[in-house]
């Protein structure tokens, strides 16, 4: 098939189009880059300022990049908000793309209608980005947020793109029980994809293990059971970290470093790098802390976890119950709270009790059963085929 993907989270898209390669298929990804972490893709899409110049140029580019885009078999769109337009003036893109090309796909990969929808009824989700329990939470762009998806023209374009489209792609637990109470037809649950082929793991599998070939891991970086100092890592953007609960998360790393001591907790801080920084960040350090308020790892933390580091974040049953996962809890489930961040570490990584070196190595191994870029590519491929 021929196959589009337009915008980017997190790599999400290039990793994915390098499965669907694999598999034979001609793919095309056009993005910014997802801003300044600067993923790679075939054409580039960023638009360099909001100033009236910076518009004119931005709009001078989508006229010569969008008529190229038309003989697809498969277009995907990352979100509803694909290009960097303001909401109401996004739909001739869209009708152009369903006009001239085969199906269309939605991917439900982020902030979106349903998700806002969804989080504010203080029902589906014990906690979220906007809930705790019934009670919601406040945040310095929340009213802006609700404002654009829940009533405004986001909003708008997500339902009349959801309800057109010829089908919708969930990444996370969230996401899918956002969407399929609305389109139980055409939403279909599929894993992001990681690509293994990119990762060298910190953690030396078992022998019996096919998570990866034992050539092509580097005993140089074979982590003892319990290392120390244990050195965690973590992102922040400033202007979301209330949004993604890193404040909390960070304070509580700040406690544990003063009660522990800089012998045994090791801190590493990344504020807004581009990714190939982010990922040397990350190859030096044995935890994640990531996604506060989320039930599921996302792309951050599923590339940590190839990586052969432990997850500090979301991982609630429920989403390894979506995965059919009965086996493996390699990730440090944490509740939304700066006490609960701390007593969990404290408790599962800093006590001496946890063997540190099967968490990472269960950590790997649940990669490459649910998140490998070439089976998630497969289970998109079969989606797309049965969408016909």
């Amino acid at each position: 098939m021929k196959i589009l993907l337009i915008g980017e989270y997190s790599n999400v898209h290039w990793t994915l189009g390098q499965g669907l390669r694999t598999l034979g298929h001609q793919v095309t990804v056009v993005s910014d880059g997802d801003r300044w972490k600067n993923y790679p893709r075939d054409i580039d899409l960023r638009r360099r300022s909001l100033s009236v110049t910076g518009t004119i140029r931005y709009l001078t580019d989508l006229a010569r990049i969008w008529p190229r885009l038309r003989g697809y078999d498969v277009v995907q769109l990352i979100n509803p908000v694909f290009i960097d337009l303001k909401g109401e003036r996004i739909w001739p893109f869209y009708r152009f793309l369903r006009r001239h090309n085969g199906r269309v796909f939605l991917g439900a990969f982020g902030i979106d209608h349903y998700w806002v929808r969804v989080g504010m009824d203080c029902k589906t989700f014990r906690y979220s980005d906007f809930n705790f329990g019934p009670t919601l939470r406040s945040y310095p762009f929340m009213d802006t947020m609700i404002a654009d998806w829940l009533h405004g023209p986001k909003g708008a374009l997500n339902q009349r793109m959801a309800e057109d489209c010829d089908g919708i792609i969930t990444g996370l637990y969230e996401y899918e029980m956002c969407y399929r109470p609305f389109f139980p037809d055409k939403t279909r649950f599929i894993p992001f994809p990681i690509d293994r082929s990119t990762v060298t793991p910190t953690a030396t599998l078992n022998p019996n293990s096919s998570a990866r070939p034992a050539e092509t891991l580097d005993p140089s970086r074979t982590l003892n059971p319990q290392p120390s100092p244990l050195n965690f890592f973590i992102g922040i953007q400033r202007a979301r970290s209330a949004y993604k609960g890193t404040d909390i998360m960070l304070a509580a790393l700040h406690r544990l470093q003063a009660d522990f001591g800089p012998e045994r907790v090791g801190l590493q801080v990344a504020e807004s790098v581009p990714f190939a920084r982010y990922q040397q960040m990350m190859d030096s350090s044995h935890v994640l802390l990531d996604q506060l308020y989320s039930y599921t790892p996302a792309m951050n933390a599923l590339l940590a976890m190839a990586k052969g580091l432990i997850v500090v974040g979301g991982g609630e049953e429920e989403q390894y119950q979506l995965l059919g996962e009965t086996e493996l809890r390699p990730i440090i489930n944490v509740q939304p709270t700066e006490q609960d961040v701390y007593d969990q570490i404290a408790r599962r990584l800093l006590s001496g009790k946890e063997n540190i070196h099967q968490l990472q190595m269960d950590s790997v191994e649940y990669i490459r059963r649910h998140h490998d870029h070439i089976h998630v590519a497969l289970e998109y491929q079969d989606f797309y085929e049965s969408q016909r």
